[in-house]
């Protein structure tokens, strides 16, 4: 696949893309959904919660921060993870407008 021409969209597309890409993998799902059950968590009980291996479970946490949807906390040898309500909610702002402002027209 050729290279992506980012330059062409607005920066909400980009960011927003960007933040689908990362949303794409179930694991991350179901990481996301463990931690928001939470109130803080260690990544050794993500590991027996998912079921992944921990180099793969670090892997995912990384790229849920790079887009800054979770925070980690480094707690001795421990990282607890919690969830960044503030992106969650810029990013439910977003959705929101874009779905505020696409008309329906499909029966």
């Amino acid at each position: 696949m050729g290279i992506t021409k980012s330059q062409i969209y607005t920066s909400k597309q980009n960011q927003l893309a960007t933040i689908f890409k990362v949303l794409a993998h179930p694991g991350r799902i179901a990481i996301l959904q463990y931690i928001s059950r939470q109130n803080a968590c260690i990544c050794n009980d993500i590991v027996e919660e998912i079921g992944l291996a921990q180099p793969t479970i670090s892997q995912h946490l990384k790229e849920l921060k790079s887009i800054d949807l979770i925070h980690g906390e480094i707690e001795g040898k421990k990282v607890c993870y919690c969830l960044n309500l503030a992106k969650w909610k810029e990013v439910q702002d977003s959705l929101n407008s874009f779905f505020n402002t696409t008309k329906f027209n499909c029966s």
